[in-house]
């Protein structure tokens, strides 16, 4: 206990150091980002969303029920919609109130609402949503075409934000509990959403709409809507909680192709997650591919697949390896989101490689279930070559803005590399099960991350997640001989930087030594110039001289 508590307050008087929060930098940035008074006056606890699409026009229109609590006393609210769609009207106890638009806000004036009371209201909307020009990175609607002719839409909106086409408190700090999402669509087409397909109901003027109720809570960026000739096909799997319902929703053209790809993948990655990270974190919701017109998106309990039922990323191993041709880079980086991303939710986006650096990690824990741990350690080894280093992996707070897409290649190896740190397989299993488990349908902070693996580690490792998060940076282990001894020392950019690092001399057994900023004997024996090698795992800089 004494070792926890020590490094309890060790993190507490560090945390100060890990990340300075940044000002937003204009007006639009923090009315996106920061949590105003307007925001967080309230917390959301249901959302019923009810939209039409309009094929032809490349439109929508529709509603959205906010059920929320007090969180103090206000008579005004922030919600969020992109100002190419209208707001209609906003609806509370069978009237209109007013309203204002400032930049991609709305904020609305209510009678007085107080601490504790639990209330509602509706927004009306309208318009014509953003096309995105490359889902699902910029985001917004895709409409394509399926093989026949007929239409295949999709939304992608991470990033930039569910309210690029739903009005919703567009922040991923607040996650609502429980949704019902309705969309109605051409007869024929089918809507394939979030949750489970409560009801269909054709309509009376040859429009068709789908009914998805959401169990579970979910951040607003994973709220999607997949329209499509889709056909079903439908398995199950003995999980850790018991029976997962496995739902498959493809293009006819694909059917023979889904069935043999999907069954090669999803059953082997549920298997290697649930052993690393613990249950599927959304039984009650199920889990379903969707055949979707873009490369994919992490989509709670619907995660869109484009990867054209082929191994690899659209047929390339990221890793040069070759272990990344082995399995669908689609299905199981998707998927590993479940759990990192959807179960753990970074509250700022500023933190998203929490989101991306384990994702990235369980790509290589997938490899490792299936082909030994060795070979997940070269894969992790082989993503190095798209690591950039030029801009921080930590992004700023309140502005809605991410870090560098470093977060997931060099996130994943810093991953890997406290794994090989902590040297204890059973204890980094336990870690990252136990973060499913204590942060389980929550969203965090980077210290809450941070601090948990601290103190179930037995170790203080803030100091390396600065450097690598924080700071562009490698660090590097100097090693100067002077009159044939070794001396060593890191060069780093964080004040007190000291990981331990294994090392050998060629033909031996790897060793941890212990290198500080200031040089200091190397006690390995036989050691020279030629013949000193680090473990691969580390991802370091590395200057013999």
């Amino acid at each position: 206990m004494l070792i926890l508590w020590v490094l309890f307050l060790l993190a507490q008087s560090a945390n100060a150091q890990l990340l300075e929060e940044k000002t937003p930098s204009n007006r639009a940035d923090s009315l996106r980002g920061y949590l105003y008074p307007e925001r967080s006056c309230y917390d959301i606890n249901y959302y019923h969303l009810d939209v039409k699409l309009d094929m032809e026009q490349k439109a929508i229109s529709g509603t959205n029920l906010f059920k929320f609590t007090a969180t103090r006393n206000f008579t005004r609210l922030q919600f969020d919609l992109f100002a190419n769609l209208k707001v209609e009207k906003v609806i509370y106890k069978g009237r209109a109130l007013p309203f204002k638009r400032e930049v991609n806000a709305v904020f609305v004036t209510f009678p007085l609402i107080k601490k504790g009371a639990k209330d509602s209201f509706m927004v009306y909307y309208s318009g014509k949503p953003i096309v995105a020009r490359r889902a699902p990175w910029d985001g917004g609607f895709v409409f394509a075409k399926d093989a026949a002719g007929l239409p295949n839409v999709a939304t992608a909106c991470q990033g930039v934000g569910a309210s690029i086409w739903w009005p919703n408190k567009d922040h991923q700090a607040d996650e609502v509990d429980s949704m019902l999402i309705s969309v109605t669509v051409p007869k024929g087409l089918k809507d394939v959403s979030n949750g489970r397909l409560r009801k269909v109901t054709e309509l009376s003027n040859g429009l068709t709409r789908f009914d998805w109720f959401v169990s579970n809570p979910i951040n607003n960026y994973d709220v999607a809507l997949n329209v499509g000739n889709f056909v079903h096909f439908e398995d199950s799997y003995a999980g850790e909680k018991g029976k997962l319902t496995l739902d498959y929703w493809v293009l006819p053209e694909n059917l023979e192709r889904a069935k043999t790809q999907f069954t090669a993948n999803v059953k082997p990655m549920l298997k290697a997650f649930e052993y690393w990270f613990g249950p599927y974190p959304f039984y009650e919701d199920g889990y379903k591919l969707v055949e979707s017109p873009h490369l994919g998106m992490e989509h709670q309990s619907a995660v869109a697949y484009g990867n054209k039922y082929q191994n690899g990323y659209l047929g390339r191993d990221l890793s040069g390896t070759g272990w990344g041709m082995k399995w669908d880079f689609i299905v199981v980086h998707e998927s590993g989101h479940e759990w990192f991303g959807n179960n753990i939710t970074s509250k700022d986006i500023g933190d998203m490689w929490i989101h991306e650096g384990f994702t990235n990690y369980s790509e290589s824990l997938f490899i490792e279930s299936l082909f030994g741990k060795q070979a997940g350690q070269e894969y992790v080894w082989g993503t190095r070559r798209a690591i950039a280093n030029q801009s921080p992996v930590q992004g700023p707070y309140h502005v809605n803005k991410e870090g560098s897409g470093d977060m997931y290649y060099k996130g994943g190896n810093l991953l890997n590399m406290l794994r090989v740190i902590i040297n204890d397989d059973d204890k980094w299993r336990n870690i990252l099960r136990g973060l499913n488990r204590e942060f389980y349908h929550q969203t965090v902070t980077r210290n809450q991350v941070i601090n948990y693996i601290n103190a179930q580690s037995g170790k203080y490792l803030n100091k390396i997640f600065m450097q690598y998060l924080d700071h562009v940076n490698l660090p590097t282990l100097e090693i100067r001989f002077q009159d044939g001894k070794p001396f060593y020392r890191w060069i780093a950019d964080v004040h007190g930087f000291d990981m331990p690092v294994k090392m050998q001399v060629k033909g031996g057994n790897y060793q941890f030594v212990h290198p500080t900023q200031n040089f200091k004997p190397l006690e390995l024996e036989g050691a020279t110039k030629e013949n000193i090698i680090v473990d691969p795992n580390f991802y370091i800089g590395k200057l013999v001289y």
